[in-house]
């Protein structure tokens, strides 16, 4: 006891100081440490809770990011799909008008050729009979000094049916 005593230690200090000790131990193991302890738990709780909510929405971001891909790929494949169906029935169209055009210029121009011939018939008929005419004319004209009343009749009758045989 000696050195303890040299060292000024009281035994009796020593156990107070001790039993003071363990008692605000005591008191700050069960009012301090434990509800720290306890906020400390709660808060890493919710570090992680919130880190692991962080890695699902960075999922869920993701895959909705993959669906927005997708869909403009589908929309594009979409759009691009129409725009051939949109070439096709214009090509269709442009062909079926085009065909119908090169009808009616068929047509017309069957209509035209046929009118045409039609009036080069009526012509040749008209300017047949013009020239029919003047050659009777010229007929009468020209054997009225040479023949006389009958035989004048008999050329002429003769001259009107050969024409009549080449106009037909």
């Amino acid at each position: 006891m000696e050195i303890i005593n040299e060292f000024g230690i009281h035994p009796v200090l020593l156990i107070a100081q001790i039993v003071n000790f363990l008692i605000i131990l005591y008191i700050l193991k069960r009012f301090a440490y434990k509800p720290i302890l306890e906020l400390l738990k709660k808060r890493e709780e919710e570090i992680k809770k919130g880190l692991s909510d962080a890695q699902e929405a960075r999922e869920l971001l993701e895959k909705a990011e993959e669906r927005e891909r997708e869909l403009l790929r589908k929309a594009q494949s979409e759009a691009k799909k129409l725009l051939d169906d949109a070439r096709k029935v214009r090509d269709e169209m442009m062909q079926k008008s085009q065909d119908a055009t090169r009808k009616e210029a068929d047509r017309l121009l069957k209509e035209a050729r046929e009118q045409i011939s039609f009036e080069t018939r009526e012509a040749e008929k008209r300017l047949s009979a013009h020239v029919s005419d003047l050659a009777i004319q010229f007929l009468e004209r020209s054997i009225e000094g040479v023949f006389d009343e009958k035989d004048q009749d008999i050329v002429m009758r003769s001259a009107i049916k050969r024409l009549r045989t080449k106009k037909n």
